[in-house]
């Protein structure tokens, strides 16, 4: 449980207003909580509130355990002060705590003293706790003295951890009203906490500081624009984009580890969506695997009828590698590519401005090199896996519906190999790409030196624990650790992911260790060709849609194929439903399915490439139209075939008008039945004109 950073939380309430079960919706995602009750014993004679005592109960999961505090109520104290970080507390609740505070046997007692320091307690606490209490501040004045003392001490009761708490919330009718921070807080799926503290602040562009550092500043969000023509950079270097300001982010002081319950995506709305796709007005087989893009977005949105992702946010992992494993890579390429996205240049911030992508650079931790010893120390990748995290949670708070994760560091390949032949048991040359140069030639040597770099990394690493965070400190570094927390706190947010090559693949290994949901909220567009990815695909159950085989770069492979996944979604959304499963019939009035011509008498005849008036390709008269035709069974003008009298204008019956361009008939003419095929454009004549003046075109004489 957390409201956005804020580990202790008060919960107020009325009698029966819904403050418990409020309570324990804040902490259900938690793996474990230890339930303090702070009543008394009931009475055995009062079933009406043993009953209540039963509910109250019976709404616990299993995974929960209790302690009861009712024999001293100063230790109730002594439990919140001695409750570890990674622990989770709900104490429900403070007026039966406060009844055996006064309560005759404990006298005399100092309650003002013992309220002071349950409050100190709530306040030092490095556990994560939600406490419950009446409010009964909002009623009539108690006529009785013990009454009045009940009333008095659970008013500064309420007040003395409401000021001590990071959060206070008034349960009304069922209905929460935060009270503090003034803003409505945001429950948000986080099993683990830990209290922040003050610190040194990180330089900026670095990372925090674990054990208590400032957090620092995130990078600015880029909004690239197409320019109105292709032309040279302007003068002051901007190029297509314009940077924007950074929203701030509170420190959520998170506690990232094994083991995590993250949200998980719909799983009705997926099987739904792809159902009603088989009803829509599709011919053939519809979408074809890119009904998996349906699927995966409606289980992501939750709903069965999907919308195109509208807010895009590209993040861009800049974070190099030293040693082996940025053989062959050109020294200060992976910088200049930063710069370059930076300033709104280059393939991504092109493909990002015509996405309507917003684009963030992020600089990573550097690496060192692994083949010597770790990546990085431990301190540093839970300062980049939070780092990541907060980078997740700025997005979402921005609006964004969908995060592209890509990279551009030296050496990155190479790392996110290691970390797939530490998790997935490969060899290191199955998993690692060619290495080309800046001219595009294959230096197999710079190759080779990848290969030996893994190799020694893992030899060096065969006895290290294959813990998600010992493989991020020993093989990852800083670019995956921070791509791992991404992920984790998009699956936190509810905000799906396209992975984008090695880097993203890797991070996704990882994520998965850490909290088994993370992979649900991925999707791989491309493969790309790289064999890490497909390794990494094929063991996180991860399709890819498409085999294009781009080599953008990463991140770009993704936006390139983005407007066609939206235009999946626009379609299916958009779509009316078959008419055999109950949609509109486009069909005009009157129009039969054969596609023959409607009832409605036409005013000229269409004179074919045989220069007959009115005939199909096989030579008949008026095989199709009517009624300048003649009908096929008499010979006779359509309708004049039930009378048998012929038109005065058109030639003995079944004759046909020669055409001196035309062969004479002969027995090996098309068949009468052949299907007739429609005829070419021609010349058009009237219907009264069809008679024996004419020229040799089929036209009117005069």
């Amino acid at each position: 449980m957390s409201v956005d950073g804020w580990n202790t939380v008060l919960v107020l309430g009325g009698t029966r207003s819904g403050k418990s079960e409020f309570a324990e919706s804040l902490v259900a995602e938690a793996p474990t909580v230890r339930y303090v009750a702070t009543s008394a014993a009931a009475d055995p004679d009062d079933t009406e509130w043993a009953t209540r005592l039963a509910a109250h109960r019976a709404r616990r999961p299993g995974s929960w355990t209790t302690e009861e505090t009712a024999e001293d109520p100063r230790r109730l104290a002594d439990v919140l002060a001695s409750a570890g970080p990674n622990e989770t507390l709900l104490v429900d609740d403070l007026g039966g705590w406060v009844t055996v505070l006064l309560d005759p046997t404990h006298q005399p007692a100092d309650d003002v003293a013992t309220i002071t320091e349950l409050a100190d307690a709530v306040r030092a606490s490095e556990a994560r706790i939600v406490l419950v209490s009446p409010e009964v501040g909002l009623s009539l004045v108690p006529t009785t003295p013990l009454g009045r003392a009940f009333t008095d001490a659970l008013g500064a009761a309420n007040r003395a951890v409401a000021d001590a708490c990071d959060a206070v919330a008034l349960v009304v009718a069922g209905q929460p009203v935060w009270l503090k921070p003034a803003t409505p807080a945001r429950p948000v799926d986080v099993p683990t906490q830990a209290t922040p503290t003050t610190g040194a602040a990180a330089p900026t562009g670095g990372v925090a500081d674990p054990t208590g550092g400032a957090q620092p500043p995130l990078p600015d969000v880029l909004t690239p624009t197409v320019p109105a023509a292709p032309a040279a950079p302007t003068a002051d270097g901007t190029g297509w984009a314009a940077p924007t300001m950074a929203l701030p982010v509170v420190a959520t002081g998170l506690v990232i580890q094994p083991g995590m319950e993250l949200p998980m995506p719909d799983e009705y709305s997926g099987p739904q969506a792809v159902q009603r796709l088989g009803t829509l007005d599709l011919p053939g087989a519809g979408l074809g695997v890119l009904e998996r893009v349906v699927e995966f977005a409606a289980a992501t949105q939750g709903t069965p009828t999907p919308t195109p992702w509208t807010g895009v946010r590209v993040l861009l992992l800049h974070g190099d590698h030293a040693g082996g494993a940025a053989a062959g890579a050109p020294v200060g390429e992976s910088a200049r590519l930063a710069r370059q996205a930076r300033a709104g240049r280059g393939a991504l911030a092109r493909l990002a401005a015509e996405s309507g992508a917003s684009l963030q650079v992020v600089d990573a931790p550097p690496s060192a090199p692994i083949e010597h010893g770790p990546a990085l120390d431990a301190d540093a990748v839970e300062a980049a896996l939070r780092y990541g995290w907060r980078l997740a949670e700025e997005a979402a708070e921005a609006g964004v519906r969908l995060l592209v994760l890509g990279a551009c560091g030296a050496g990155a390949e190479a790392a996110a190999a290691a970390v797939l032949v530490a998790t997935a048991g490969a060899e290191a040359p199955t998993v690692l790409g060619r290495v080309h140069t800046a001219d595009g030639e294959i230096d197999d040597a710079a190759w080779m030196v990848r290969c030996a770099t893994v190799r020694d990394a893992l030899h060096r690493t065969r006895r290290s624990p294959r813990d998600a965070k010992d493989i991020l400190a020993e093989l990852g570094g800083g670019d995956v650790a921070v791509a791992a927390g991404v992920l984790l706190g998009a699956t936190a947010r509810r905000v799906p992911v396209l992975l984008d090559g090695p880097v993203g693949l890797a991070a996704g290994m990882v994520a998965r260790d850490l909290a088994g949901q993370a992979r649900h909220w991925c999707l791989l567009v491309d493969h790309g060709g790289h064999p890490a990815v497909r390794l990494a695909a094929d063991v996180l159950g991860l399709t890819p849609l498409l085999d294009l085989r781009l080599d953008l770069g990463e991140g770009a492979n993704a936006l390139a194929a983005l407007p066609l996944l939206r235009s999946v979604l626009a379609l299916a959304g958009s779509l009316p439903a078959h008419p055999h499963h109950g949609g509109p019939d486009d069909e005009p009035t009157g129009t039969t399915p054969t596609g023959d011509a409607a009832p409605t008498t036409p005013t000229a005849a269409t004179t074919t490439p045989t220069g007959e008036v009115g005939a199909t390709p096989t030579g008949e008269v008026g095989a199709t139209t009517a009624p300048a035709t003649a009908d096929r069974a008499t010979g006779l003008p359509a309708g004049d075939a039930a009378t048998g009298v012929a038109d005065p204008d058109a030639g003995p019956a079944g004759a046909e008008v020669a055409d001196p361009d035309a062969g004479p008939a002969g027995p090996d003419a098309t068949p009468e039945f052949a299907e007739p095929v429609p005829a070419g454009p021609g010349p058009t004549t009237t219907a009264t004109d069809a008679g024996p003046e004419r020229d040799p075109s089929g036209r009117r004489a005069g």
